[in-house]
Formats: structure tokens, sequence, C-alpha cells
């Protein structure tokens, strides 16, 4: 049933293996190696949706069956993912890099601190600046640092200049990072997936500073254990990050912001923290058909 839809010939010899348990089951095609598979309690996966939709299963019954295996999630279930989560989180290591010389946190007030708080960003996260090397590199540029870190050591940084001209950012970052993960709280059970790291600082999500998703990033992503939504910039360059967030069998959300307001940091900007939060997880989608429809929907009013 999957291999014409995977560029192989039809197989006439069933060769197919299905095995199934208490709590799911696990499907692969020996013929175009298709593989799919769903546990009781978790989301149905992109491959696991595409299967049943190719055996015929309606997508109606598809989301019911979504709705009931989350239903039977239960707190031992929760508990269970976070400890697996500790334990794949201790092997993902990035090495510990220096901040750049002269780097020094920003004042309560003043033209750094306004642009923080214009962009939303919690006034206890650790902004820097650094005046004297700046000056000599890059004179008259006013800028702020912000470090990455994961598991609470500094991994690298990004210096973002306060003025309109470019460079805008310039990045220390190291191969698979995803920005945000230290943010997240043990009692969350959601996490909002963004591409700028304003975007992450102002909705406590995550970031991945570009409009894809490496398998890297992809992996330490799964590994927090949570729900995962993707909120792409509604922009020309946001729409490819919906066709890899579909592709990873993730949710999306593309809420009906109005005009102006492109990103998640604008619409903080606009609604509030909580409000923005609301839109999205409103506008969430794990039909990959109702996500194609409204990427559609948002490509148009960007021609327009």
């Amino acid at each position: 049933m999957c291999c014409n839809h995977n560029g192989n010939t039809p197989d006439r010899r069933s060769r197919g293996g299905l095995k199934t348990s208490e709590q799911g089951w696990s499907y692969h095609c020996f013929n175009c190696n298709y593989t799919a598979s769903f546990i009781l309690g978790r989301t149905v996966s992109f491959k696991a949706r595409r299967l049943l939709s190719w055996m015929g299963v309606p997508e109606r019954e598809i989301e019911m069956l979504n709705l009931e295996s989350l239903r039977h999630r239960s707190i031992h279930g929760i508990l269970d993912d976070r400890q697996r989560t500790v334990d794949i989180l201790a092997d993902i290591k990035f090495e510990e890099r220096d901040l750049p010389p002269f780097a020094e946190l920003i004042g309560s007030t003043g033209l750094h601190r306004d642009y923080v708080r214009s962009r939303c960003v919690p006034d206890d996260y650790p902004v820097m600046t650094q005046k004297e090397t700046i000056e000599r590199a890059w004179p008259g540029r006013q800028q702020i640092i912000i470090p990455f870190t994961h598991h609470n050591s500094i991994v690298g940084h990004t210096v973002r200049f306060l003025d309109d001209r470019n460079p805008r950012y310039i990045n220390d970052m190291q191969p698979g990072y995803v920005f945000g993960t230290d943010l997240q709280r043990p009692d969350w059970t959601q996490v909002i997936v963004t591409e700028g790291i304003f975007d992450a600082l102002s909705i406590g999500g995550v970031a991945l500073m570009h409009n894809t998703i490496s398998d890297a990033q992809a992996r330490l992503i799964r590994n927090l254990g949570q729900e995962i939504t993707v909120v792409p910039d509604q922009d020309a360059a946001g729409m490819e990050l919906v066709d890899r967030a579909v592709q990873l069998g993730w949710a999306v959300s593309m809420p009906a912001w109005p005009e102006g307001v492109k990103d998640v940091n604008d619409a903080v900007k606009l609604y509030g923290r909580l409000g923005a939060l609301i839109t999205i997880m409103q506008a969430r989608e794990t039909s990959r058909i109702k996500i194609e429809l409204r990427k559609k929907q948002l490509v148009k009013r960007l021609q327009h």
C-alpha cells in the first residue's frame, strides 16, 4: 500500500511486517523500506498518519485516534517521559565557549535596557553588552549580547546591533544547537518552536535561529519530552519551515494575526505573552490537510 507513494513499483508479494502490542504497533515494508509506528499515549506521527490514510482510514477517524491516544496518557507516562528526557539530554553535549572580552551585564536603565524591553525580553534574562571591543571593530554601533546556554553552561552567543544596518547579527553557534532549552520548565507540557531568538525569549519557547530544522535540532527538541508546536514567521521564508515541520510530524500554528504582525515577537508586543500564547494554541493544527490549506491562505496573502 505504501510502495507506489514512495517512488517504488507496487509490491506483489505482500512483503510488509506488522508488529502489534498492548501499547501500539509498528510497520515495515521490505520492498520500499517505509516504516511507521504508533504508541498509545502519544501523538499519531506524520508517518503513521500517511500509512493509515493509504490504507483508507478517513482523516476524521485518524483525528479521533489521536485524541483517544492522548486521553490515555497518564501522569506516570509523563513522568517516565521526563526521566527518559533527562537521560537522553545528558548525552547531548556542546563545548563550553567564552563570551566576547569585556562583556558585562546591561544596566537597569538606558538605551540597551530600553531596546530589550521593547522586544519583550524578561528582565531577569542575562543580556550583556561590550563597549571597548565593539568600538574598535564596529565604531559607532550600539549592540547587545545574548548568551547561548545548554544545561546552564555558556556554549555560544549572538551579538545584535541596535541599528538597521547590516550585519544585524553576529552568531557564535554550534551545529545542532537550539536556543531556549534551558528556559523550559519541568511542569510545562508544550514547547513552542520559533525561528528567532526574540520570539523564543518573549514567549518562553525555543529558537532555531533560521527557517529550517536540522536532524540534530529535531532530536534535541523531541528529547524535551513535550508536545511540539512550530510557529513559523509569516513570510515566504517561514513557509519553508512549515514543510519541514509537516515532514517531522509536528503540529504547526499559523494564527490569523493582523497586518504588521509577522512573528511571535510581534504578537507578544501586540497581545502580551499570555494573549499571544492563546492565539498560537487556538490555531494549532496536526492535520496535514489543514496545515496545507492554511499555508496556501498565507502565501496568497503574502503575494498581495
